[in-house]
């Protein structure tokens, strides 16, 4: 009895609190058929957002890649005077708000602060355009390709890496014919979880960006500055482009989760 009393109490939740409020939304953008759908996420404005969308998740997650996959190799194979420190400042983005995460960068790369002001002068724009987004979004999907990794490479030992040098094998080929290929799902379970992160980021991004319109807003912005200007077709459609991009996420990453 108790049982299915938990699992009413289960999914009522899960049914108020996500299919009710998601399903609304899908059923407000296809209200009227298919094609105010398509014709708000074909509008330029709309368009210009998939793009910079697109810019900056895809710059974020290389840079995270390249970092993760690094930065696991050298928690799991190595040890050094601060290690513990580093491991916890890994998690320090999922700790710290995003919106804190934008001011941050604000008091550090603006204009009219010490290295802000000397990009400026150099001719580089950091807030207020792409290369701040992408520092944010940097930031708040850090810890997710290296803690999806680190416990695959704690797993996999380095008894074969060792095996590898000492036959000779560069520390590149090593990387490349055995630790690449060890840690390939974990590494794309993780790529998949920052891509979706990066996707679907608003507050650090809402606060660099400058909310600039057909300039510096992402799809996230663009459904709230639709909303806020009472195009709603526009922002339910574009609400519901996010949402079909994070069952298509969820699918992978059940897809692609490390066994065990």
């Amino acid at each position: 009895m108790a049982k299915h009393g938990l699992r009413v109490i289960a999914i009522a939740y899960l049914f108020f609190l996500l299919v009710l409020p998601v399903g609304l939304i899908i059923w407000r953008t296809f209200g009227d058929g298919l094609g105010p759908f398509t014709e708000a996420l074909t509008s330029a404005s709309a368009v210009h957002a998939f793009q910079v969308t697109l810019t900056v998740a895809l710059w974020a997650v290389a840079a995270n890649t390249v970092f993760g996959i690094g930065t696991a190799i050298l928690l799991v194979r190595h040890s050094f005077p601060g290690k513990r420190l580093l491991n916890a400042l890994i998690d320090l983005p999922m700790a710290v708000s995003p919106v804190v995460v934008g001011l941050a960068l604000i008091l550090v790369y603006g204009k009219f602060a010490p290295v802000g002001g000397l990009l400026e002068s150099w001719g580089v724009q950091v807030i207020f355009s792409t290369p701040g987004m992408v520092l944010a979004t940097v930031f708040v999907a850090l810890p997710l390709v290296v803690r999806a990794v680190v416990p695959v490479l704690e797993e996999l030992g380095d008894e074969q890496e060792q095996a590898a040098h000492t036959l000779g094998a560069s520390p590149l080929q090593t990387f490349l014919r055995i630790t690449l290929p060890g840690i390939r799902w974990a590494l794309a379970y993780g790529v998949v979880l920052c891509l979706a992160r990066s996707l679907g980021e608003y507050g650090a991004v809402a606060v660099v960006s400058g909310r600039l319109v057909d300039q510096t807003q992402t799809l996230t912005l663009f459904v709230e500055e639709r909303f806020q200007n009472f195009d709603q077709p526009a922002a339910f459609a574009a609400a519901t482009a996010l949402a079909l991009i994070a069952v298509i996420t969820l699918l992978l990453t059940k897809l692609l989760r490390p066994k065990g």
